[in-house]
């Protein structure tokens, strides 16, 4: 088994088919992570928490499993990296804080309990921004040192695009999976609103928190997927809407429907990124017999998408962190100047945004009703330089009106650095968001994986 680039030459897929056969063992896949995170430059940084030992316990749990079941489960053995705010009862969870420093929950959050049922094993914990808002933590951007790897869900992007795990999970509450993923040259997704239980993450933003992951791999994507999405009449609501047949999964003796957004944003992207969207898809249209695409219009209360998030975004910092805002020396100024942005928000300002983000969702839903999918750019451009500001995106207004996402690692700027590409889809919509990528996967569209950084 090749070992040099760690899960570039490995899917999850080919692994689990590794395992059917008898063809490789838990211990070796193991291996393969601890190998490549001693020799992968940067990886340290990535995690916060990162144990061998660990990892081979439940390598041995695995072979174990199979020994007494035979076939594996379907997450059998693979490694993922676990954003460290996520509840682990076998690591700390310090959600980038010295406040919470070896902090032991003593449990698992819902999502990482029900991976490790599917046999996953948790290779460690990714580094994050403190309390998964702005301030960048010591993950470094594998493809550049220089500059940001993302924010919130950085190690996780970091650790994915280094090859150390095939999978890292994510949160999002503005871009912080779409962001890094497209930074980092790696595939994202954040699912539909409420498809993943939230029970034992750290919470930021109520109407707005979303969990997701990031892949190597394209092929891989939807088996993390299927694990960690809610099944069955625990979960009416989301269950019914989800398996509405309403929501199709591909289109019936018809074309793909393809809405293409520029948008209000447009004119603040570079002009490299632009072409590169534009050229994309003036291809993607040149499939004549299976897709049709238009230029999509936004509702004009998204052109103010970016306000009504940052009331409701401050003004929940302001009331979930206040015991940490009483212990300012241990803060970071981006979150003590958030906070105090939200103390100064009144009751009626913030019932009046919850109220425009639920009218926006309506408007995108219908809107979104017209299209299989929505193409739009995932990032403007590279990532920027640490420190400096990154431009705004469309990713927010997705995670605000609770539709589906999946970023890919398409693009290259004049920089030489990545940039992905942004699918969206209805809420709940996801199945049907998943065929599309296939779709473009089969007509080359989108890559099989991500491309190792070449300082990596």
């Amino acid at each position: 088994m090749s070992r040099t680039n760690g899960f570039f030459d490995h899917s999850a897929e080919s692994l689990i088919r590794g395992l059917r056969k008898g063809a490789i063992s838990p211990r070796e896949i193991a291996s393969l992570c601890i190998e490549r995170f001693a020799q992968a430059e940067g990886a340290a940084n990535a995690f916060v928490l990162f144990d061998p030992e660990k990892i081979m316990e439940q390598a041995a749990r695995s072979e174990e499993y199979l020994k007494k079941n035979g076939a594996p489960r379907n997450l059998e053995a693979i490694p993922v990296g676990v954003k460290d705010i996520f509840n682990t009862k076998d690591y700390p969870t310090q959600m980038g804080s010295p406040l919470w420093k070896g902090f032991t929950p003593g449990n698992d959050a819902r999502v990482v309990h029900t991976i490790r049922l599917a046999g996953a094993v948790v290779a460690g914990k990714t580094e994050t921004a403190e309390f998964a808002v702005h301030e960048l933590g010591r993950a470094i951007n594998p493809h550049d040192a220089r500059r940001t790897p993302g924010t919130s869900s950085s190690g996780s992007a970091a650790a994915v695009c280094l090859g150390v795990v095939p999978y890292a999970l994510g949160t999002q509450t503005a871009g912080s999976i779409v962001r890094p993923a497209s930074f980092c040259g790696v595939y994202g997704c954040k699912p539909s609103y409420g498809l993943v239980p939230r029970t034992g993450v750290l919470k930021t933003t109520d109407t707005m928190d979303s969990i997701g992951f990031l892949a190597l791999h394209f092929e891989d994507m939807l088996r993390l997927f299927e694990e960690m999405r809610v099944h069955g009449r625990n979960y009416p609501l989301s269950n019914a809407a989800f398996l509405d047949p309403d929501r199709r999964r591909e289109p019936a003796g018809r074309r793909w429907k393809v809405g293409f957004l520029k948008g209000f944003l447009w004119d603040r992207m570079p002009e490299y990124a632009r072409d590169s969207l534009l050229e994309w898809a003036k291809k993607l249209g040149e499939h004549t017999a299976d897709v049709e695409v238009e230029e999509v219009e936004l509702p004009r209360l998204a052109k103010r998408a970016h306000e009504i998030h940052a009331t409701i975004y401050n003004k929940n910092l302001s009331y979930y962190f206040q015991e940490e805002y009483r212990k300012r020396n241990l803060v970071s100024e981006t979150l003590k100047s958030l906070m105090e942005s939200g103390f100064s928000i009144q009751p009626e300002r913030y019932l009046n945004a919850l109220k425009e983000q639920e009218s926006l969702s309506a408007e995108m839903d219908g809107l979104l009703r017209s299209y299989d999918a929505v193409i739009s750019l995932s990032t403007a451009g590279d990532a920027p330089l640490r420190g400096e500001v990154e431009t705004d995106d469309y990713a927010l207004l997705w995670t605000m009106t609770h539709t589906p996402v999946v970023s890919a690692p398409v693009f290259v700027s004049p920089n030489g650095l990545p940039f992905g590409l942004q699918l969206t889809a209805r809420r709940y919509n996801d199945l049907l968001l998943f065929d599309f990528a296939s779709f473009l996967r089969s007509v080359g569209m989108i890559p099989e994986k991500a491309e190792p950084p070449v300082r990596g």
